[in-house]
């Protein structure tokens, strides 16, 4: 047990902080961003599993051999068996901090999870007053704004696409295809959740590199598989034309909102709507509802404008496995450890 404590610490040191600079420094991400989306979440849940489990195990080393048993023992003490062997101080201050971690951070997830659902209640409350359904485009609602934005607002209810005026007026109908090709694929695919977990252990360990990379890499990822998605439907022309359209829009709402008063005479900050202003609120939700965002980065521009070939079956087939070891490598070493050391 004691040695899949140092196994499982090693393991978190370096998913915390090596492998996530790496990856984030990768070229083939962009050539096969599902892929690369896998293995992430894979970095993301083998550290935080890696972390628990070596405080954990560490901690429960002297009541058995594996978890079971040692869970057994721990039982034991709790109820207070006469023949139970005891901790000491430093297992102790083991459990402690495995218990301090994973509580840590199911409660930031739960408590994302809220304000989300409240911020997009409220999002869609000022929809309701702002705007109307689209006569032409299912699932979608008109909000009365000059300019060009477009982006999707997830909900277990029902979810909506929200265009603007101005982008109707802006795109021809290929283009307009290629939007809502591109918001409906955030929607099918719910993107909204990665976005969401990825958030929320962000804010739960804004210190470790692992987070801050993850978030920045899955947000540009999986625009690039709305991206693929879109161009089913569109020419790469028409699709390009249209992000650029809409990439614009986004960044006039943002400047107006911030030379917009705030409600203490400031201006808000970047990328917040003025909160005295629930047009320009209404027109760029953010990362508070857990929505893809619609920013056109260097890497998809370039990615647009020169398409390269997609990852070999091979450089896939060998990224998919290492995300499948990251995950049952930690998990045995917290079920089963003898199978290991």
């Amino acid at each position: 047990m004691l040695t899949a404590s140092y196994l499982l610490l090693g393991l978190a040191i370096v998913l915390a902080w090596p492998a996530p600079v790496v990856l984030s420094r990768a070229r083939w991400t962009s050539r096969s961003p599902f892929t690369a989306l896998l293995l992430w979440q894979a970095i993301a849940l083998a550290g935080g599993l890696s972390m628990i489990g070596a405080f954990l195990v560490w901690g429960l080393e002297p009541l058995g051999g594996d978890l079971l048993s040692a869970l057994r023992g721990f039982w034991g003490v709790l109820t207070g068996e006469p023949h139970a062997r005891q901790l000491t101080v430093i297992h102790v201050f083991a459990l402690s901090t495995a218990l301090l971690i994973g509580g840590h951070l199911v409660f930031t997830l739960l408590l994302a999870t809220y304000k989300v659902t409240r911020q997009r209640a409220r999002h869609r409350g000022l929809l309701a007053l702002l705007s109307g359904p689209s006569p032409t485009i299912p699932g979608a609602v008109v909000l009365e704004h000059q300019a060009p934005v477009a982006y999707c607002l997830p909900g277990f209810s029902g979810s909506l696409t929200v265009i603007s005026r101005g982008l109707l007026d802006s795109l021809d109908p290929a283009g307009l295809r290629g939007v809502i090709a591109h918001e409906h694929a955030h929607l099918d695919q719910r993107h909204d959740l990665l976005v969401l977990a990825f958030e929320s252990w962000h804010q739960a360990l804004p210190w470790l590199p692992t987070s801050r990379l993850a978030r920045l890499a899955v947000q540009e990822l999986i625009e690039m598989l709305a991206d693929d998605a879109a161009l089913e439907h569109v020419s790469r022309e028409d699709l390009l034309r249209s992000l650029v359209t809409v990439s614009a829009g986004l960044g006039d709402v943002d400047d107006i909102a911030r030379a917009t008063p705030g409600p203490a005479g400031g201006t808000t900050g970047q990328g917040s709507p003025a909160t005295n202003n629930p047009l320009l609120e209404a027109s760029a939700p953010g990362d508070a509802a857990a929505v893809p965002g619609g920013r056109l980065s260097s890497l998809r521009l370039r990615r647009l404008l020169s398409p390269v070939p997609e990852l070999p079956v091979a450089g896939r087939t060998t990224v998919m496995a290492t995300a499948v070891l990251l995950i049952v490598v930690p998990t045995l070493a917290l079920v089963a450890p003898g199978l290991l050391v």
